[in-house]
């Protein structure tokens, strides 16, 4: 009998590199973690490898697993987008991508916000770069992308800004060139900040190149450098704001809607998130 790729089973894949780790995997899911566990196990003895193996106290993908995650987008956006197309998706997830900065900031309250905007749909979120998001929701991988600049106009709403700050560990005092901690590229705050300093003349060194927020946030905390982070009024634990390095203006956030999404779709949510940010005001 031939193989058989099991939808929800490759859910469980995906969820795990989108939300970064079993746990977070299994709550965006609505599963029990075990669930989730005894997916990833059925999906590598279909594949004979394994799929994940442990990195510190984090799991990474293997070659086989990163093989196996690429085959998994393509079959679910394939496997969705024929629901959509046959007007079966009524009941279908909402499907959510937002930045990671945004989603450390705001996801506990915009996940409750977005299910009470839409009661009706499952909410699943995708945590991701701004760059790659805005790939996927033109792709119709996600239904709305929350995204920390991105295109403007068209099916973009404005949905506000976060405050971009400098910071470093407590009582951190940099030297000359300045130590600084940024995102591995593609990233838009990578750029901002390399671009401010260049622009006023400030050397720097990086000391720190991460793959992820909590990457960035260890490195700052751990005390290699100073980073730029787009925030609201509640600072990131464990730093504190570096001051004497330039201001900038704050970064906007859009929610942009995938084509054929539903009329307001994009309009609502980006209201919502406006309604989130105006309690961390």
């Amino acid at each position: 009998m031939a193989a058989v790729l099991d939808i929800v089973q490759l859910r469980s894949l995906v969820a795990i590199a989108d939300h970064g780790g079993f746990h977070r995997a299994a709550t965006a899911l609505h599963l029990t973690q075990s669930a989730v566990s005894q997916h990833i196990a059925r999906l590598a003895k279909l594949a004979g490898a394994e799929l994940l193996e442990r990195d510190g106290r984090q799991s990474r993908f293997t070659e086989r697993g990163e093989q196996l995650l690429a085959e998994a987008r393509s079959i679910l956006a394939a496997h969705d987008q024929a629901l959509r197309r046959l007007g079966l998706d009524h009941d279908a997830a909402l499907v959510v991508g937002s930045s990671e900065h945004a989603a450390d900031q705001l996801l506990p309250e915009l996940a409750v916000a977005l299910r009470d905007a839409f009661p009706q749909r499952e909410i699943r979120f995708r945590l991701d770069r701004t760059a790659r998001l805005a790939e996927a929701v033109e792709h119709g991988d996600v239904d709305l992308a929350l995204l920390l600049g991105g295109p403007a106009g068209g099916r973009s709403r404005a949905a506000g800004t976060l405050r971009y700050s400098w910071f470093a560990a407590p009582k951190f005092t940099a030297g000359e060139p300045l130590p600084l901690i940024v995102y591995a590229e593609p990233c838009v705050v990578r750029r901002t900040a390399l671009a401010v300093l260049n622009e006023e003349h400030i050397p720097y060194r990086l000391v720190c190149e991460a793959q992820d927020l909590s990457g960035v946030l260890a490195a700052a905390r751990g005390g290699l450098g100073v980073t730029l982070l787009p925030v609201t009024a509640r600072r990131p634990e464990g730093l504190a704001e570096y001051d004497g390095l330039p201001t900038l203006r704050p970064a906007p956030l859009r929610v942009r809607a995938r084509r054929g999404a539903p009329a307001g779709l994009g309009a609502v949510a980006a209201e919502v998130v406006r309604d989130v940010l105006a309690r961390h005001d």
